[in-house]
């Protein structure tokens, strides 16, 4: 799954991984985590997404990644801000008010971009990428996160190869990312959208077991 794919469907407004409101899981189960309020979340493969807007309502500084440098543009432009622009190696860095994007590739980050991270909120980055990419996606970040990071992650579990976004079972989870985190399944549910019939919406906490 090349970068083109992603640019591709976001020119053709085919997002419909987008969410008008606020994820009620991550409502829902975010304080269960146990976070202080200044603690930094990263959200990867964030797009435009308006759950940024609620952990900074909550305290947080919330750090982004996101290939599309629309999408980047569109979240500041829809909730009325003006961000600061600058560059680092690989990326371009969006920031106003606690809430940091850098447009480019997540593979590119390392352990310095994420220093400072508290969490992470994973609602549509696992699910997006096709297996083998998962397998990296799952290294690469534990590789780069620092040490007692907990993880709020959203998957869906249907029959079938379709996608995005993927079927990710549960045993898939524990493969990717057993080995460094205890892994707790929260929530089973039937979504509400008619375009997820068939369709489960599972969400799980992740704890960093690594010494």
């Amino acid at each position: 799954m090349k970068h083109d794919f992603w640019h591709q469907r976001w020119s053709e407004g085919r997002i419909g991984f987008h969410q008008a409101d606020f994820n009620p899981y991550l409502k829902k189960y975010w304080q269960l985590l146990s976070l202080a309020a200044d603690d930094r979340v990263f959200v990867p493969l964030c797009g435009k997404s308006k759950d940024m807007l609620w952990l900074r309502e909550q305290g947080h500084e919330v750090l982004g990644v996101e290939l599309n440098a629309s999408a980047c543009e569109a979240f500041f432009a829809e909730n009325g801000a003006e961000p600061e622009c600058n560059q680092k190696p690989g990326f371009v860095v969006r920031s106003v008010d606690g809430v940091e994007l850098m447009c480019g590739d997540f593979f590119s980050l390392n352990t310095e971009d994420l220093r400072d991270v508290g969490a992470v909120y994973d609602r549509a980055a696992l699910i997006a990428l096709p297996q083998e990419m998962r397998t990296q996606y799952a290294e690469h970040l534990t590789q780069i996160l620092p040490k007692g990071v907990q993880i709020l992650l959203i998957t869906l579990e249907y029959d079938g190869e379709g996608g995005p976004p993927f079927s990710v079972q549960g045993s898939e989870v524990e493969r990717l990312f057993g080995a460094a985190f205890e892994i707790e399944c929260l929530e089973r549910t039937q979504p509400d959208d008619p375009r997820d019939v068939g369709r489960l919406e599972v969400t799980w906490m992740l704890k960093d077991k690594r010494t």
